[in-house]
């Protein structure tokens, strides 16, 4: 593997960059632009994947195709994206409009009609080249705050048709519209002894470092002392002149003695790589003080694109007699470059702080395939599970599976089973295993074969087997049994499931099948009298509201409504 990573090494030692169209795309948003997320941005489990464009706080801002081409691609989800609207464009690009609150007129009504069709809120449709044509400038949606957003804004993604990798939009000349001028800001800097033969500064344990800046805003640091094999992380961010919040920075590299020694840029990378986020930051630290250190190493290979490295992945080796200097380079996308400048000696002084004990009896292997069993639990562990070898904390306690701690990364799932043998084949019907977030237990996608439930997950933590016998809950905020509502637009109901979770919703007037959007976030069903089913005069309203395990509510009422004007 080694020498297939220098082979990378030798021919891409500088970052290339593709030429890209740089006046062909125009802003989708008519207010002036500011993000609130940039592209590479490093989010939960994933790099983000384009530009999060602020809509001034409020929704329903007009949305424009930033080119002429075609819709190619409806998605509707209850998370992601939510509402997304995807354009193909004749030049090989493809840009991707998220979060919206609606489509915008025929293609509103075209979103309703499949959706009707379907008879699900969650539709994902691929129109025709000459069924939905749009122009640049043409007003396709209105702004909203759909899907895993955390408040309004539109999530905005260039891609290449053809492979599906995203691009930093930046390379399309949105660099020229979001001015920056400020380098990248250095919040902490960190240094990693390695292995158990190694030492910084007479700590066997991850240091922050101390550190001066000079008038012109580079970094030194006093010499490191240091014995075996070290790397180096940062804790950086990046401000540009209109957005007033952070952003992910653009470029890393590291020098050791003037040769290149660990690197990326985010230029462009597939949405499979996102996962290697949690590889390339101390995900520990993560989970456990919310800051993401980027780690300037990796212990082993891992195949993400943007990575430009040598030989030894970005790992110092000091030596008997041996003086090093180690420099990075963090830029931002306009070339504003900070530098920090690290001098390493070697030392072999008394250790100091010593590494913190670890007395777990089983043990990971990341290469290897490892099935543990404790009393009625398995767990299974394919190869390559894990990015680096460590001693796993695992036991079985009051039917709680207390597996290891959520502060290891994980590249692939693992398989968990539970056996019961003491609830009836009733109770096992409403069963499911959860994990615990610190608050309650999470349902996950449980599959039974008899008496043994199985889950594959990518999270280290609680685990336990749940019986769910609660209905789902179905309320509204004000009654509407026998009124006539001819003023009201919408129908609102709140619905939640306190163990299991919402699985499936149906809504039906006059025994008709209705569209009810339905917004997690706010527990909120809503549906719209401009869909035209409802009745003049009476109608009857059923909702059934579905729990992950079956238990089903059924909410009917009686309203009066008129059409005419």
């Amino acid at each position: 593997m080694k020498v297939f990573v220098f082979l990378l090494f030798v021919t891409s030692c500088t970052f290339g960059q593709n030429e890209y169209p740089r006046n062909y795309f125009v802003s989708p948003l008519e207010i002036p632009l500011q993000l609130s997320g940039n592209f590479g941005e490093l989010r939960p489990n994933h790099f983000h994947a384009g530009f999060d464009l602020k809509t001034n706080k409020k929704e329903g801002l007009f949305v424009y195709a930033a080119a002429d081409g075609y819709i190619s691609r409806i998605k509707i989800t209850h998370g992601g994206y939510g509402k997304a609207i995807y354009i193909t464009h004749p030049n090989g690009y493809t840009t991707v409009y998220g979060h919206l609150q609606s489509g915008f007129e025929a293609i509103e009504a075209y979103i309703k009609r499949e959706q009707y069709k379907a008879k699900s809120y969650e539709i994902e449709v691929f129109p025709m080249p000459n069924e939905l044509i749009v122009k640049q400038k043409e007003i396709i949606g209105l702004s909203g705050n759909t899907g895993g957003s955390d408040g309004p804004h539109l999530h905005f993604e260039i891609r290449d048709t053809a492979s599906e990798k995203i691009i930093n939009p930046m390379y399309f000349g949105f660099d020229t519209i979001i001015k920056d001028t400020k380098k990248p800001y250095l919040m902490g800097l960190y240094v990693y002894p390695l292995n158990d033969s190694s030492s910084v500064n007479q700590s066997k344990r991850r240091l922050l470092l101390n550190y001066d800046q000079t008038a012109e805003g580079d970094i030194i640091v006093e010499k490191i002392k240091a014995s075996g094999k070290i790397g180096f992380g940062i804790f950086v961010q990046d401000f540009d002149n209109v957005s007033w919040n952070t952003n992910g920075i653009f470029q890393v590299k590291t020098t050791l003695n003037g040769k290149l020694s660990f690197g990326y840029q985010f230029d462009t990378f597939s949405f499979d790589e996102s996962k290697y986020v949690n590889a390339l930051i101390d995900y520990e630290v993560y989970k456990t003080q919310k800051i993401r250190i980027q780690k300037l190493f990796s212990k082993r290979y891992y195949p993400l694109s943007i990575l430009k490295t040598d030989e030894n992945l970005g790992v110092i080796s000091v030596n008997s007699n041996e003086n090093k200097t180690y420099k990075v380079e963090v830029s931002d996308f306009h070339g504003n470059v900070l530098k920090i400048n690290i001098p390493i000696v070697y030392s072999s002084e008394p250790i100091t702080i010593k590494e913190i004990s670890k007395n777990n009896k089983y043990f990971i292997k990341a290469k290897r395939e490892t099935i543990f069993s404790l009393n009625n639990v398995t767990v299974t562990f394919p190869e390559n599970t894990f990015y680096e070898d460590f001693p796993l904390n695992f036991d079985v306690k009051n039917e709680t599976v207390y597996l290891h701690q959520d502060i290891i990364a994980l590249q692939n799932s693992f398989k968990l089973s539970i056996e019961d043998t003491i609830s009836s084949e009733k109770d096992r019907q409403k069963m499911f295993i959860g994990y615990y977030d610190g608050k309650k237990y999470i349902h996950y996608t449980t599959k039974r074969y008899k008496n043994t439930f199985s889950i594959y997950s990518k999270t280290l933590g609680q685990y336990k087997l749940i019986k769910d016998t609660i209905l789902p809950s179905i309320s509204i905020a004000k009654s509407i049994e026998g009124k006539w509502i001819s003023n009201q637009k919408n129908i609102e109901l709140t619905i939640s499931d306190d163990l299991s979770g919402i699985n499936t919703y149906e809504g039906y007037l006059n025994g008709n099948w209705i569209l009810f959007e339905y917004e997690s976030k706010l527990k909120r069903l809503r549906h719209s009298f401009d869909d035209g089913i409802v009745t003049e005069g009476k109608n009857d309203l059923k909702v059934i509201v579905t729990d992950n395990v079956g238990n089903s509510t059924i909410f009917e009422t009686q309203f009066y409504r008129s059409q005419k004007p």
